[in-house]
């Protein structure tokens, strides 16, 4: 059974000065863990002009396709991170998806109804895919330091900064960081090395994947079934990946011995009776059980958690990756305001409450679904059957079936970084994650309003020709939907009146974007001092 990922993507261990010197070399960031969330923070922060050390235990990216489903949001991220265009382009783009009670059909559901977004809802797209485009824009950044081989041996925290041993194959060295980021997953060492625990609740039954390859016509979609003729009683989904591979979950129930189960004279009969033939290849096989958990809190000291490291959902909904590729997204621009000076230490709590706020979000929607993919008892069970029976006579009734919530951005309802308004009535609220929309260059190819915010910086949507008004050092101004010279590409509009019509916006309104894209303030007619207010609030600068 052939495992993707094997090589070439393995790296050789590199000898660091740092091994050379007899004091700890010093790092404003180290971060542990080089798998996707660890690759995109340490990016992430490279491009904000932040060194980082990137320290993993391995020499290779991480075997099998693991997570694929990348969503909307984490896919804009990886667009400011310039990588984007060439996922969406390898990956299987899709929207839809349908759920079946056996044969039956019950109904089909689209995660992009509207038009107007330069990012697809989704792409089904193997990890290590992901990982090996991480990686070779990660090399190709002088200010990560990027050591295969190197294993976090210990930690000691202090108040200040943290003190790292390092073991490698010429033996250990020291380190010393002024924050720590722990990316090193759902068994984290760093974890353990901190004696925290990771609270919350593990299910019984067990579910296998197997990524098979097989020349198929099914439609990129997802399907999901309860109770297939093919695994009667259990639940089956199917997802279609690049290069002829397709990935299936079966469950398999709480008895399930993992070792025998993955076992490919035990795995290849219940997918030829799941596809009717035996014409695939088995390329990767694992077996799991729900857990859905998190850390208490995301920062201690100067070690702060993020992925699978602080908290972890079951597979159903995509919320795994996408997650914690959404708590880099979320750390880095506020890590990079600290290291820099321009914003005080007391920044970070508003990561730790927010991505908290997240994960309780993920867990509660993948304990939900779990719950009903898996009844825990003979009356969960009845309810359950109900629903099925109810959602096919309509949309009424699939609005009970729980086949996996997918991944959506949390809005952070009750953040410290954003402003109250008053008299908004729809659009955007602050906290929301924004919505993309076009803006048409009339010289030159499309413009997205998501590109605004490549530059790292808070963007402010000025509503009426507020540009000359609003402008201020540190802060862009995309006048809507006046035309207005956008860096070098041309003149933008938007001649379909997307982005107000989105955002609710009206003459003199004005909408305040952090470096993530998620809102901090909406003002009528405000000026260039209300504006610079809400950027010192989102920044953690406000007294």
């Amino acid at each position: 059974m052939k495992t993707p990922g094997d090589p070439p993507h393995r790296f050789a261990y590199r000898r660091s000065p740092d091994q050379d010197v007899r004091s700890p070399a010093h790092h404003p960031v180290v971060i542990i863990g080089a798998g996707p969330v660890g690759l995109t923070l340490a990016l992430d922060l490279a491009k904000r002009a932040v060194p980082v050390v990137l320290l993993d235990d391995s020499d290779c990216i991480g075997e099998g396709s693991r997570a694929i489903c990348f969503a909307k949001r984490t896919l804009e991220i990886f667009d400011r991170l310039g990588l984007a265009d060439a996922m969406v382009a390898k990956g299987v783009t899709w929207k839809t998806g349908k759920v079946f009670r056996g044969t039956e059909q019950l109904y089909a559901f689209d995660l992009q109804p509207e038009p107007g977004h330069k990012q697809p809802a989704f792409i089904n797209l193997p990890q290590y895919h992901v990982e090996a485009a991480l990686v070779a824009a990660v090399q190709a950044e002088p200010l990560v330091d990027l050591r295969w081989s190197n294993r976090l041996a210990g930690l000691a925290p202090r108040d200040d900064c943290g003190l790292l041993t390092v073991a490698t194959p010429e033996g250990e060295y020291r380190l010393e960081a002024d924050w720590v980021v722990a990316c090193d997953g759902a068994r984290s060492p760093t974890r353990g090395m901190l004696g925290l625990a990771f609270e919350g609740e593990t299910f019984e039954d067990k579910f296998l994947i197997a990524d098979v390859r097989m020349a198929a016509d099914f439609p990129p979609e997802r399907w999901f079934w309860f109770a297939p003729p093919f695994h009667a009683g259990q639940s089956a989904l199917l997802h279609k990946q690049p290069d002829d591979i397709w990935r299936i979950d079966l469950q398999l129930g709480p008895d399930a011995d993992p070792e025998w189960e993955k076992r490919p004279e035990v795995v290849r009969p219940r997918i030829e009776q799941m596809l009717g033939h035996g014409d695939f290849a088995l390329e990767w096989v694992s077996v799991y059980r729900f857990q859905c958990r998190r850390l208490q809190r995301f920062i201690h000291d100067r070690v702060v958690f993020a992925g699978d490291a602080a908290h972890q959902v079951s597979p159903f909904g995509a919320r795994g990756a996408n997650s914690g590729i959404q708590d880099a997204d979320n750390l880095g621009w506020k890590l990079a305001l600290v290291v820099k000076g321009v914003s005080p230490v007391a920044l970070l709590a508003s990561y730790d409450s927010e991505r908290r706020e997240a994960a309780d979000d993920n867990i509660l929607h993948s304990m939900r679904a779990t719950d009903f993919i898996a009844p825990r008892s003979p009356g969960e069970r009845v309810l359950r059957d109900a629903a099925l029976s109810l959602a096919a006579s309509g949309k009424f009734g699939a609005a009970f079936v729980n086949s996996g919530r997918l991944s959506l951005p949390t809005t952070y309802s009750n953040s410290p970084l954003s402003t109250r308004d008053e008299g908004f009535h729809g659009g955007v609220a602050p906290g929301a994650a924004f919505r993309d929309a076009p803006l048409l260059a009339s010289e030159g190819p499309h413009l997205w309003l998501s590109e605004t915010l490549r530059d790292g910086r808070p963007v402010v949507l000025s509503y009426g020709g507020g540009r000359r008004r609003l402008g201020s050092a540190g802060v862009g101004v995309v006048d809507v939907p006046a035309v207005v010279q956008q860096r070098e590409r041309g003149p933008l509009e938007d001649p379909e009146a997307m982005l107000p019509r989105r955002y609710a916006l009206v003459d003199g309104d004005a909408v305040v974007l952090r470096p993530d894209g998620h809102v901090a303030a909406r003002f009528h007619n405000p000026t260039r001092e209300i504006v610079a207010a809400a950027v010192a609030r989102l920044e953690g600068r406000a007294r």
